[in-house]
């Protein structure tokens, strides 16, 4: 099943710097994820993020807001959804 990841902002250097992040991290940590930019103002308001941006989304839990995580964060939230993608016995 695939892990939905949001990414909320208003299109501004350091949304567009977290999406790339998350897409980065997914690629080796967990390639089965849906990413979603999230830029339309309203959307963003009705939310609740409004001046609180950017804000990452993993399916469903706000892990961050306001800021850029590190690398290693974003790879400690998505770790749980780790599928890997050889099994050696």
């Amino acid at each position: 099943m695939a892990v939905r990841v949001e990414v909320l902002g208003p299109g501004c250097r350091r949304c567009s710097e977290l999406l790339e992040l998350v897409r980065e991290v997914a690629r080796v940590e967990c390639p089965d994820i849906e990413a979603h930019y999230v830029t339309d103002p309203a959307e963003i308001v009705d939310r609740g993020f409004f001046m609180r941006t950017p804000a990452l989304i993993i399916d469903g839990l706000v892990v961050a807001v306001g800021r850029v995580p590190s690398r290693r964060e974003i790879c400690a939230w998505l770790a749980p959804h780790h599928v890997p993608s050889e099994v050696h016995p």
